[in-house]
């Protein structure tokens, strides 16, 4: 395994590079190859995980010292352990199904190869962070996947509101990474940047740095407080979106905190994680629900996954976050996937509001959406069960954080109600807007089924895998259902409000502005500081430098400094009346003289 693991690490980097130097070398192709390349990285990815499930070993990679340092020495380290060799595969499949999608959803596209190219580059990026073993390393995978988002994000950049949320995607993150730079360079000045170092010194670790860390993620994951670049960020290609949410950029800043958990091992910083990751999940769940863009509010969903992932981190449970998000990426690219289809079916309509009826016109679509929402609710054996559950049952069993468990329980409920909302509203009733409906084709259905078999049997699979001896646990039979119970109720009162509503009279869809619509008006209180900035910065260029500077050392202040000068050196006053008096008496004096002789 010490050999194996490693050589098939490097080949799908390596191919990887490849294919994305071929993409930009050619740039008219045809783009079928592209998929197969990923589909055999995927399967050759499988090799380094099974040999790993047989024998629980960890490899690292190392090459000799690139820049030499008088603390340390700087070289590409990877490591190959159970969160790498889990991830690699997932990230690879889903990529794989997403670029099969995108060669059908963007094929009017004039640059769908350059658009390949990113998707590729972006999971380069996070595949540099997943393997990184030294804070340099992973820093360039986390810049990697924050650029590759800014010009994904912004693809469509001929519109205004694709260029800000691509600008709020870059900005909100460099807040963010305020914190990871801070910690890499406490690191580098009083410890060590490699891992297996840091790991060993997790008792002396500052406050410092780990809040540094917990900065970063809360900016790349969106959590509370910097959360609304992610729901601006569906400005961009569903393709986009469904790689954004599921295995890359937003899961990297949970992945970081998973990666450097053993140094974190302090009250502070963990309860900081868990009030930060139980207000985020209550609040977005909260958020979805008032949101009528069915991509936003898949978007919403996924920082509520966020913050119940960053709730593990607090209660000291990494295995259970990354179990989580693992399994959330299957269930998370489907639901965008399928999203995509409904909204390139309805021409570019978003608005659950004006759908319907679409599980008889798209029935293949309407099932894997179903099926994808009833994971994320966490509905026994499919995948978002065996992880949405366990946390729930984790979170029980301990007697400090009955606050955090009665968060996530409410949000647990709501997340059951957003899910069925876009159900009912979608799929049932009638049409209410013109629909122009393609055909279900094999390029579509291809990558949705795969992620639909991902969705229903990838936590089936971990179970029968990984956790073969599980330690039995006693509670009361309430307590072991109180998930699946909430989870029912959100269903039913979803359903009930659903029924109440179409016996209202007729009347426009209107949006109100709410607290959790407008996203506790983060937006409003975010841009009022560059608005208040700019204002200032414009009434200073145009009163102060106008109207005082120009007018006291301009044209003005020269002619008035001039003046005194003027009038100590001449008799000449301005005074045109003097002037003429004077004029008309000299030539009176002289007519009268000339007279006189």
């Amino acid at each position: 395994m010490n050999t194996i693991t490693p050589t098939l690490t490097v080949t799908i980097f390596m191919s990887l590079t490849l294919l994305i130097m071929k993409l930009l070398i050619k740039k008219t192709q045809n783009l079928t190859h592209t998929k197969h390349i990923m589909m055999l990285m995927f399967i050759i990815s499988l090799i380094p995980l099974s040999l790993l499930l047989n024998n629980e070993n960890e490899t690292m990679l190392s090459s000799p010292p690139i820049i030499y340092m008088t603390t340390t020495n700087i070289s590409i380290s990877l490591i190959l352990d159970t969160f790498s060799l889990t991830f690699i595969p997932v990230s690879l499949f889903i990529t794989w199904s997403i670029v099969e999608f995108s060669i059908w959803y963007m094929s009017t596209d004039p640059y769908i190869n350059k658009f390949i190219k990113h998707l590729l580059t972006f999971l380069i990026a996070m595949l540099i962070i997943i393997t990184a073993n030294n804070m340099i390393q992973l820093f360039v995978g986390w810049e990697g996947v924050g650029i590759m988002s800014f010009l994904l994000i912004g693809w469509w950049y001929a519109r205004s509101d694709a260029n800000s949320a691509a600008l709020q995607a870059i900005i909100y993150n460099r807040i963010g990474d305020i914190g990871l730079i801070m910690t890499t360079a406490w690191l580098m000045s009083s410890s060590s940047m490699n891992m297996q170092e840091l790991f060993t010194q997790h008792e002396t670790m500052s406050i410092i740095p780990l809040m540094g860390l917990v900065g970063a993620a809360a900016g790349k994951s969106a959590q509370f407080g910097l959360h609304p670049w992610l729901p601006a960020a569906m400005e961009g290609p569903t393709p986009v979106s469904a790689l954004l949410h599921s295995s890359t950029m937003v899961v990297a800043g949970v992945f970081l905190l998973i990666r450097l958990h053993p140094i974190m091992q302090n009250n502070i910083t963990s309860t900081t994680c868990l009030i930060l990751g139980a207000t985020t999940t209550l609040f977005a769940a909260a958020s979805a629900i008032t949101q009528h863009d069915i991509k936003k509010i898949i978007a919403l969903s996924t920082t509520s996954q966020l913050g119940l992932m960053m709730t593990m981190i607090g209660l000291n449970q990494p295995k259970l976050a990354f179990l989580h998000m693992a399994m959330h990426s299957f269930f998370k690219a489907l639901l965008f996937l399928c999203s995509g289809s409904f909204i390139h079916n309805l021409g570019g309509e978003q608005d659950i509001r004006k759908m319907g009826n679409l599980n008889k016109n798209l029935p293949m679509t309407s099932s894997m959406i179903t099926i994808a929402s009833l994971s994320l609710m966490g509905m026994p054996f499919l995948s978002g069960f065996y992880s949405k559950d366990t946390i729930i049952e984790t979170m029980t069993i301990s007697h400090i954080n009955s606050w955090a468990l009665m968060l996530t329980l409410v949000a647990t409920m709501l997340s059951a109600m957003y899910s069925m909302r876009i159900i009912n509203f979608t799929l049932t009733n009638f049409p209410r807007t013109k629909q122009k409906i393609h055909q279900e084709n094999k390029t579509l259905a291809k990558p949705t089924l795969r992620l639909t078999l991902g969705s229903i049997l990838a936590g089936t699979m971990t179970k029968l895998s990984t956790l073969q001896t599980t330690s039995t646990m006693t509670m009361p039979t309430t307590i072991k259902l109180s998930a699946l119970t909430i989870t029912i109720a959100g269903i039913l009162l979803s359903t009930d409000l659903m029924f109440l509503s179409p016996h209202q009279p007729p009347k426009k869809p209107k949006t109100l502005t709410l607290f959790f619509n407008q996203l506790a008006f983060f937006n409003m209180i975010h841009r009022a500081a560059p608005m208040k900035t700019l204002k200032f910065g414009q009434q200073i260029s145009t009163e102060l430098v106008d109207l005082w500077a120009l007018e006291n050392y301009g044209p003005k202040g020269l002619s008035n400094s001039t003046i005194k000068m003027i009038h100590t050196t001449t008799q000449q006053k301005n005074l045109i009346k003097n002037y003429l008096t004077t004029f008309t008496l000299t030539i009176i004096l002289t007519l009268v003289l000339m007279m006189s002789k």
